[in-house]
């Protein structure tokens, strides 16, 4: 049994354009050409809250790919390895994929208030220790907290914006979270480069912090309840299987794409990891699909039952891959073989993110009008593409030929992130919202991390072998490097067959449908 409790109760403004936003044409009015012309609107209170959990999400994301090219300045600093200094983003990756699938229940125990002064806390909080520590475990700490902070966010984000505007304008605002879901890893190497041209690796910290703050201090005086709550217990057993299922599944994945380079033994603590993270996984789905028939559970599974949330979820999770698979090898490609340095690598990075940037408004404008499937579809097919030519990259490959590459590649992921999470989401009913935006969230760090693993080990044995046979250092990096982009490329295929079977739900998914 639990107990449900409705919002803060707004002004009547508030509540009069809440009620406009909602698409309440029942005026009182008889004039048809008064009700007929009348456009759906988000409340002034809605957005300043959109747009701050925005704000806020897009900082706690660029700081999940801000450490890349700052690994070799913290091995020289704090006197540590290669495998060590991975630990810095295995560690934030495995947090995340811990603490995402259980913000499903935290969305809806807590409100909308609690939740992000809690997420906002612990990144400042973090990002505070990162910036001060004094060695390589203190430091390994802080990016635990920053990711707690950062996992909640997103599905908070997307719980809200679902419940707050009205399907017919839930593509253009969809398109403002791609630019934080797609644009802020992108350009996150891009700053830490600039950054650490000038500066020590702590300033990486020092920099983000005031800004994490800000939002805190904002968000405690802007933030309002504006979602339902339910006063249900937490079930320990799922949150236990969840931290062994993902966890263990994603560090099993990173663990795969570090082979080439790690000691013998770890081929063991690999597989170990990945045959415990789907036993605990498939025990997790199975206890999720029993207390779900009395509303209990941890992640509930029922949003699988929409069609187009299944397939929304499978292609995010193709198009993730490809995303953080390319942000990882790429900079391989372009500091190891056309030996550009951390700054030049970071620029050439940069048009890319802008580009997905821009796109995005627009996209979620032609979503609302056309629907999916003619974003998606060419979308996928560019994504592709530019994977297959990019197995044609040598030693000698024109960096502007790269460029183009790259920016083409993030037209085509702009063309497919914004309807998949629109329509995705928009299949499930209110009640389901926080947990779809938990599903993909998890979808996201599993599907990266997935991405990112085969292509570093596709990469690495490819590589490995050409040396062994003879081939000059730069000549066998390239050769792993197609490699790994032709595996990139067959992934992509997947994508494009699955483009042709999304399309856009109904503005009012049946409750029944999903129910017990």
């Amino acid at each position: 049994m639990t107990e449900k409790t409705s919002p803060a109760p707004t002004d009547a403004s508030d509540a009069a354009a809440l009620d406009q936003s909602r698409g309440d044409t029942n005026t009182g009015t008889t004039d048809t050409t008064e009700r007929v012309t009348e456009r759906p609107r988000i409340a002034p209170r809605d957005q300043r809250v959109i747009w701050l959990l925005l704000a806020a999400t897009f900082v706690v994301i660029l700081n999940e790919t801000i450490m890349s090219v700052a690994l070799p300045k913290l091995m020289d600093d704090l006197h540590i390895d290669a495998l060590a200094a991975q630990w810095l983003s295995t560690a934030f990756m495995l947090t995340m994929a811990v603490v995402i699938p259980m913000t499903g229940f935290l969305l809806q125990r807590f409100t909308t208030r609690q939740v992000f002064i809690t997420a906002m806390s612990l990144f400042s909080l973090g990002t505070l220790v990162a910036a001060l520590a004094p060695g390589f475990g203190l430091l390994v700490g802080a990016r635990v907290i920053q990711a707690c902070g950062t996992a909640i966010m997103l599905p908070l984000l997307m719980t809200t914006l679902m419940t707050l505007v009205p399907p017919a304008l839930r593509g253009r605002t969809m398109g403002n979270v791609s630019i934080v879901i797609s644009v802020a890893p992108a350009i996150g190497p891009t700053i830490s480069g600039v950054i650490l041209n000038f500066l020590a690796w702590r300033w990486i910290f020092l920099i983000v912090l005031p800004i994490a703050l800000v939002m805190l201090l904002i968000g405690i005086r802007f933030v309002e309840n504006v979602t339902e709550t339910e006063k249900s217990r937490i079930d320990v057993l799922s949150v236990i299987l969840a931290a062994f299922g993902f966890g263990g599944l994603v560090y099993g994945l990173t663990l795969s794409g570090e082979t080439g380079a790690a000691a013998a033994g770890s081929e063991v603590m690999l597989w170990g990891s990945l045959a415990v993270g789907v036993v605990s996984l498939a025990a997790f789905i199975t206890r999720q699909l029993l207390l779900q028939r009395t509303d209990r559970a941890l992640l509930d599974l029922r949003t699988f039952r929409s069609p187009i949330f299944t397939v929304a979820i499978v292609l995010m999770a193709t198009t993730t891959a490809s995303l953080f698979g390319v942000i990882i090898v790429l900079p391989l490609y372009l500091q190891h073989v056309l030996h550009l340095d951390v700054l030049g690598t970071g620029l050439l990075l940069l048009p890319g993110g802008l580009v997905m940037g821009l796109a995005a408004p627009f996209v979620g404008r032609l979503y609302d009008r056309f629907g999916p499937r003619v974003l998606v579809v060419p979308g996928a097919i560019l994504v592709s593409l530019v994977m297959w030519s990019l197995t044609m990259v040598t030693e000698t490959t024109p960096v502007y030929l790269v460029l183009i590459a790259h920016i083409t590649m993030s037209l085509g992921l702009a063309l497919m992130f914004t309807p998949l999470f629109t329509a995705g989401l928009g299949a499930v009913p209110p009640h389901l919202y926080s947990h779809g935006s938990a599903i993909v969230g998890t979808i996201q760090q599993v599907g990266g991390a997935a991405g990112t693993a085969l292509l570093v080990a596709v990469l690495s044995a490819q590589t490995a072998a050409l040396a062994a046979g003879g081939a000059t250092l730069d000549a066998a990096t390239a050769g792993g490097i197609r490699t790994a982009f032709l595996a990139a490329a067959i992934i992509s295929l997947f994508g494009v067959v699955g483009s042709f079977f999304i399309s856009k739900p109904a503005d009012a998914p049946s409750e029944a449908a999903f129910a017990h």
